[in-house]
């Protein structure tokens, strides 16, 4: 079903200069041990597929205003989650910046807004 990405995924975003971080990832479900049942497989689950789905094609999608500009994604299995960095978002950095959000603060919800194709086991 189609839900804003930030329905379970979480974001911190920021800036390097003319470049754009975005980080991305899964909160665990409930509070059980790591192994101990179906919220640690809801979250193994949640991670794979947020690992699987963001590729720079999938933020040029996600984040029109990225379509021109690189994007590196690197995954953070262990963490839950993806890290990503938009080159030249910013254009020459913060004080040159026209960009609204010139530092990229709200990068992080701006994503989490978006909506996107979820599996419903995972809701």
């Amino acid at each position: 079903m189609r839900a804003p990405l930030g329905t379970f995924v979480h974001a911190r975003s920021g800036d390097k200069g003319g470049d754009a971080n975005l980080g991305l990832w899964v909160a665990r479900v409930g509070a059980g041990r790591e192994g101990a049942g179906p919220a640690d497989e809801r979250y193994a689950a949640r991670v794979a597929w947020l690992l699987g789905l963001v590729t720079p094609s999938f933020v040029h999608d996600l984040l029109p205003e990225t379509r021109d500009l690189g994007v590196e994604v690197v995954a953070l299995p262990n963490l839950g989650g993806v890290n990503v960095v938009v080159t030249g978002l910013l254009g020459d950095g913060v004080a040159a910046s026209t960009r609204f959000d010139p530092q990229a603060k709200g990068l992080g919800e701006w994503a989490r807004s978006r909506h996107v194709q979820i599996p419903e086991e995972l809701l």
